[in-house]
């Protein structure tokens, strides 16, 4: 009887034993064919333009031919206006905020920045900088996506936290002192990666509540077929304003979440998908191009920084909306 179970033994060792090398083996090949796959995109990227894109975009920041309209823009800025006239176009502002903007340069270097401009332009008019900054914080601005406007839209939504100071850390710790955060709301579609809409509020405001302005400004570029958020955006009443507005909500639903409608039919259909096969769910609605929100709000603070350099809050807004404007004018531009 001995031999005959020493035998069994054996023979189920050897068996593990295979099935472990197996599952080595593929875990192996996996990693290998993922290689070959990223450096098959990496080495298919043209880097002579992807390099030229990024060379173009010092040629938008300051990109003179303004001056062929600075007349006629003028002249219709002007038309009817009661009081004093405008001495300086609304384009020429706007490169100056996108200036102040990108190379944090405060309004009196940027009144000497264009001092010096007009020495090699002469046309160039000299604004001071109190002109500059009431204009720049006056701007009308649009984030003005490049999309397809004939294509239906996949958003992604998502939020981050802006600091409204950068003082140190030690100033922090030392004396307890606590500015808070701008909280910043964004709208992002995943095939352009370009924002399509933002919302700027103070961080007690939850993402939950500005679904739908988000979705409201988004919709104005094109017909939103499905909106990607997280669990911080579950709720009934957005569940059931997507719902009625015909688009598909690929909102994360909590793990604890009841398959009862209770009023809402949208989130029923979720909860009853995700908690039969979460990975399944995500798989069929494409949950993970939600990232794109994310590379959206890294991208920005990378180009910009974490923080604003803004004291009043309505100018802090005008601040993020340059920033997102100037950021959808960067990506455009990459192939």
């Amino acid at each position: 009887m001995l031999p005959v179970l020493l035998e069994a033994i054996k023979s189920e060792a050897k068996i593990t034993l295979i099935n472990i090398t197996i599952l080595v083996l593929c875990c192996i090949t996996l990693i290998v064919l993922d290689i070959i796959l990223l450096s098959g995109v990496s080495m298919g990227r043209n880097w002579a333009v992807y390099n030229e894109a990024l060379v173009r975009r010092g040629e938008i920041l300051l990109d003179l031919s303004i001056l062929k309209g600075w007349g006629m823009e003028l002249k219709r800025m002007n038309m009817g206006k009661e009081g004093s006239r405008y001495r300086y176009p609304w384009s020429f502002i706007k490169l100056l905020g996108f200036i102040h903007t990108y190379f944090r340069l405060p309004y009196r270097q940027l009144e000497g920045f264009t001092r010096a401009l007009t020495k090699w332009e002469p046309r160039l008019k000299v604004a001071d900088y109190t002109t500059i900054c009431r204009r720049v914080n006056s701007l009308d601005m649009d984030l003005d996506p490049n999309i397809d406007r004939e294509q239906d839209l996949v958003i992604a939504l998502d939020a981050s936290g802006i600091k409204v100071t950068n003082r140190g850390e030690w100033m922090r710790r030392k004396w307890k002192a606590r500015r808070g955060y701008l909280k910043v709301h964004l709208a992002v579609d995943v095939r352009s990666k370009q924002i399509l809409s933002m919302k700027v509020t103070d961080e007690k405001v939850g993402d939950g509540r500005v679904l739908k302005p988000l979705v409201k400004k988004a919709q104005k570029h094109g017909e939103v077929k499905r909106a990607l958020a997280d669990g911080g955006y579950d709720s009934k009443e957005n569940f059931n304003f997507l719902a009625e507005e015909g688009i598909d909500p690929a909102i994360k639903v909590r793990k604890n979440s009841s398959k009862k409608a209770r009023g809402c039919w949208a989130r029923k259909i979720v909860v009853t998908q995700y908690l039969r096969n979460p990975e399944g769910w995500k798989k069929k609605v494409g949950y993970g191009l939600r990232w794109m929100a994310e590379t959206a709000f890294s991208t920005i603070k990378r180009l910009f920084g974490e923080h604003v350099t803004s004291r009043k809050f309505p100018n802090m807004v005008k601040e993020m909306l340059l920033k997102a404007a100037l950021y959808n004018l960067f990506t455009n531009l990459n192939p």
